[in-house]
């Protein structure tokens, strides 16, 4: 690999000046493929109720979705880096168009289904696309705010999806307002596509075309699946037995490995040069990134559970009571893309423990007070736990991203962030499977109503956010081995006045 910190000196020579009006329709193709995770949990009653879906179906309409959506960043990310970042980006901007017209128009769930898998196939090829166009437009002073901006949008997209899914419903009715959950992505996907075309840069091309790592991405893609099918299933079976499927899955991945770094490397080509974990500040981020979203995502999923199934909440009501979580994220999020050329690890040190406190305290009060209090005044006194929760998340997503791809060769940066995106997957699934593992385990035998319900959920719910605590507490000794292995930051040098 050549030097990779030349990629700041490599990406400052020349700053196109539409940079960030294309980081502004990057971040609207973006925000779609996200809202399409959150939005759909709310149309779900709606889906089933109009095409006749079963609840295992209705569940894969939610699972298919995420897992095509995990399987792809790093095979997307390799063919943005050789073939180009804007063509591949617009590749997925009008599949992912395509795919959403064909969900909302689906005539049974079956089609449903394998529409809702190409849709997500369609998503995580747009997603490692952007990350590398930050590093490619943006010198590294700019980039903390850069991701920032993509760091509100995750957060906008979490908190607007169930709002948003409930107003189109009401808009539409059951029987098509479910529908324009889906078809309002088309003409938002071809302003985007259109606007993309116009103000994005070409990449520079290669000197060489390189042919894509086939071995290397089959054994990728069947690992990753292997991972992420047992976890998301286990939404709908509630199986322990599905975590048996890791073993395998484990062999295929290090199999993946010895391939990377034998054959895979000696041809010339492979889908992920290793020496990117040589990069100490890649490799400390991707592990902090998979343990932080094992805590991060979970922990909206149970809390979803408690107000649902333990309060009684509607979802729209959910969506609204659990909105200052992601309000939170989405506000912190640009900020601490502001701070971290100023804070650098340190930030991290202080979001992790503003998120740990957050999630603590939001245990705490519906531990205690969930049967005792109207559900309404639980939810309102949970929201500043949540909030800080958020405000705290938010505050590592968006600095861990851009403090690990800093030292990252620009000419890789679409494969680096999608290796950090599928680590941030594998949290995701990893985390959710056991986090909501211990909340069924904890409400079995919870009153049948009343309460009694209430208290038995609300003891589960904080019982279930003491593994996000855990894993949160993992990822905060990372960041401060980390601290204390780096030298502080140094101030940005002000302009000199001429």
């Amino acid at each position: 690999m050549r030097n990779v910190t030349s990629s700041a000196a490599a990406g400052a020579e020349q700053l196109d000046p539409r940079r960030w009006t294309a980081l502004g329709v990057c971040v609207a193709a973006l925000f779609m493929t996200l809202l399409d995770v959150s939005i759909v949990t709310v149309a779900l009653p709606s889906i089933g109720a109009s095409t006749g879906a079963g609840p295992s179906q209705l569940q894969w309409v939610v699972s298919g979705y995420a897992l095509a959506f995990g399987m792809v960043p790093i095979i997307g990310g390799r063919l943005g880096d050789d073939r180009g970042r804007k063509r591949m980006l617009l590749i997925g901007i009008a599949a992912f168009v395509v795919f959403s017209a064909l969900v909302g128009l689906a005539p049974s769930p079956a089609v449903l289904i394998a529409a809702r898998v190409l849709q997500g196939l369609a998503g995580g090829l747009v997603n490692p696309q952007v990350s590398g166009l930050v590093q490619q437009l943006f010198p590294l002073r700019e980039r903390g705010k850069a991701f920032g901006l993509i760091g509100a949008a995750v957060g906008i997209a979490t908190a607007a999806g169930p709002v948003v899914g409930g107003l189109l419903i009401a808009l539409g009715g059951e029987q098509f307002g479910w529908r324009l959950c889906f078809l309002v992505n088309v003409p938002i996907g071809l302003a985007a596509l259109v606007l993309c075309a116009r103000l994005l840069p070409a990449q520079p091309r290669r000197d060489t075309r390189r042919p894509l790592d086939l071995p290397g991405a089959t054994l990728l893609s069947l690992g990753v699946f292997g991972v992420l099918f047992p976890a998301v299933q286990f939404d709908a079976d509630h199986d322990v037995r599905l975590a048996l499927l890791l073993v395998p899955a484990l062999a295929v991945l290090a199999g993946f490995v010895g391939w990377e770094r034998g054959p895979g490397r000696r041809r010339g080509y492979p889908l992920v040069d290793l020496q990117l974990f040589r990069i100490r500040s890649f490799a400390d981020g991707t592990g902090l990134a998979l343990l932080f979203f094992c805590a991060y995502t979970g922990t909206p999923l149970v809390l979803a559970l408690f107000l649902q199934e333990g309060l009684g909440f509607s979802p729209l009501q959910s969506g609204l009571a659990a909105s200052s979580y992601a309000v939170g994220a989405a506000l912190s999020a640009p900020i601490g893309g502001w701070l971290v050329p100023r804070l650098g690890q340190r930030l991290l040190v202080g979001a992790l423990g503003l998120f740990t406190v957050g999630v603590a305290a939001a245990a705490l009060v519906a531990g205690n007070l969930a049967g005792d209090a109207e559900p309404v005044t639980v939810a309102l006194l949970m929201a500043p736990a949540l909030l800080l929760a958020g405000l705290g998340g938010g505050s590592v997503v968006t600095p861990n991203q851009a403090l690990s791809l800093a030292e990252v060769d620009v000419r890789g940066g679409s494969t680096a962030g999608g290796v950090l995106q599928t680590a941030q997957r594998f949290g995701n699934a990893i985390g959710a499977a056991i986090i909501t593992a211990v909340f069924y385990a904890s409400v079995t035998g919870a009153a049948g109503s009343g309460t009694g319900r209430e208290a038995d959920y609300g003891q589960a719910y904080a019982v279930s956010l003491v593994v996000s605590v855990v894993f949160a507490a993992a990822a905060l000794v990372v960041a401060v081995r980390d601290v204390r292995r780096r030298p502080a930051p140094e101030p940005e040098p002000k302009p000199v006045a001429r």
